[in-house]
């Protein structure tokens, strides 16, 4: 189960993630991202109620790292030590830009 929470403001997308985020999930935040992404300049990724994140996830976060490279900056916020922890195993914390 995964809640994503969307919060835009002018160029700014604020995405909020809470519970799993999986194979099951991952295409949902996928075709969210797809269509609130146009135009968006800054885009911030808020995982302090995500509580884990499966390869396809990070897939997700990889192709919206890459979208962001073209058009703007991407950070990710209030990472868990768990998720944190797979980041850093998949080298995704050498990827990401973290805070």
């Amino acid at each position: 189960m995964l809640n994503i929470k969307k919060d835009l403001n002018d160029k700014n997308l604020v995405v909020t993630l809470e519970g799993r985020l999986d194979t099951t999930t991952a295409p949902t935040l996928e075709e969210e991202l797809k269509a609130a992404l146009p135009g968006v300049e800054d885009l911030v990724f808020d995982l302090s109620s995500l509580e884990y994140i499966s390869s396809a996830g990070l897939r997700v976060l990889l192709s919206s790292q890459k979208t962001m490279n073209k058009q703007g900056k991407m950070v990710v916020k209030n990472v868990s030590e768990e998720v944190n922890e797979i980041f850093e195993v998949t080298g995704f914390s050498d990827i990401l830009s973290i805070e």
